[in-house]
């Protein structure tokens, strides 16, 4: 088997754009935790079941493992400032970023595109990462566009159809 190099394969990952969540949940003492992540998907509509997965080596890998609920943050075009928040080491990730308690005090990030409150289901360890399974039980969708990632960058999602209709009346 061919050895591939991470560089290498996190750049061709990014060949494929993705939305942009923060993921919360509360520690034992309940106190708020949250980590951007790309890595989330649809599992199943019924039961509506979603995925995301963690480093074994994050910080709050911990507090996920032993969290109950976790709520996705899908964040919105405007709440790149949220992400790059949520993505560093920090003991108050969310200075100044507008929350409200969801089911069980787990904090729901306001101006979202989306949050999906869930029931973790299960954890399933792979190489360097654990992939959760949630139980979407309550969920919010916003007229807000989404935020994408691709390419080590954030891009803003468009309407393809608007773009070949522009390009018809030019």
């Amino acid at each position: 088997m061919e050895h591939i190099d991470g560089l290498a394969l996190r750049k061709a990952l990014g060949a494929f754009p993705t939305g942009v969540t923060v993921i919360t949940a509360l520690d034992g003492s309940g106190r708020a935790c949250g980590i951007t992540v790309n890595s989330f998907s649809s599992v199943s509509l019924d039961p509506p079941l979603i995925l995301w997965s963690h480093s074994l080596s994050s910080r709050s890998y911990p507090v996920f493992r032993d969290a109950g609920r976790f709520v996705v943050n899908i964040l919105s075009e405007h709440q790149v400032h949220v992400s790059r928040q949520f993505s560093t080491a920090s003991d108050d990730k969310f200075r100044d970023i507008a929350v409200r308690s969801g089911l069980g005090g787990v904090p729901v990030i306001a101006s979202c595109a989306a949050n999906l409150e869930c029931v973790k289901v299960s954890a399933h360890p792979e190489g360097d990462h654990v992939i959760y399974i949630g139980r979407v039980v309550r969920l919010e969708r916003s007229e807000h566009k989404p935020l994408v990632f691709g390419d080590g960058r954030y891009l803003v999602a468009r309407d393809h159809q608007h773009d070949e209709r522009e390009a018809a009346l030019a």
